[in-house]
């Protein structure tokens, strides 16, 4: 006996139907369609996730720690040891300005919405400019001792109010 592809189907009671509820006492599951009596479940669109019952619930009485800064910058950060390791590996152009496209090809900037941040850990023997977010001190000074630079963006001046802004500005004017 050859089976053929459009006789394929699951043996008998492979699948089972659905319940179909609501449909008559006989049924075992009319009337209340097996969601008991009255009350919020009963109902259609119930949306208690975490609700004990008016208990305090679980999410409630554990104690939280931390603060998270909603304001807070995502910088990648980057080692110039790490820097020196890829120059090294000629995996980094030297000659070229390193900027976040450079060193996530390299694959060393990972994430970092904001940009990179340059840390001093590790030594820099490479003349190297760079073109980031932000660096440190250290970093900076790292940089420039081995003959290279560090380019960073203009700090944002933000202005609430034109008054109070002017009124800083002469104030600032006065003091020079």
């Amino acid at each position: 006996m050859t089976i053929k592809l459009n006789e394929l189907r699951d043996n008998n009671g492979a699948r089972k139907g659905r319940m179909r509820v609501g449909r008559g006492i006989g049924s075992g599951k009319g009337k209340t369609a097996g969601r008991g009596q009255k009350g919020q479940k009963a109902r259609s669109g119930v949306a208690i996730n975490g609700f004990e019952g008016g208990q305090m619930p679980l999410h409630m009485r554990i104690p939280k720690r931390g603060f998270n800064n909603i304001f807070g910058k995502d910088f990648a950060i980057v080692n110039l040891g790490m820097i020196q390791k890829l120059v090294d590996a000629k995996k980094l152009d030297a000659k070229t300005v390193i900027d976040h496209a450079a060193l996530k090809a390299a694959g060393l900037a990972r994430g970092g919405k904001d940009g990179v941040r340059l840390l001093a850990k590790g030594e820099l023997t490479a003349k190297l400019n760079f073109a980031v977010a932000g660096a440190s001190k250290g970093a900076i000074e790292a940089v420039e001792k081995a003959g290279g630079k560090v380019e960073l963006p203009e700090p944002k001046v933000v202005a609430t109010d034109g008054k109070k802004s002017l009124r800083k500005a002469a104030a600032a004017a006065k003091r020079v």
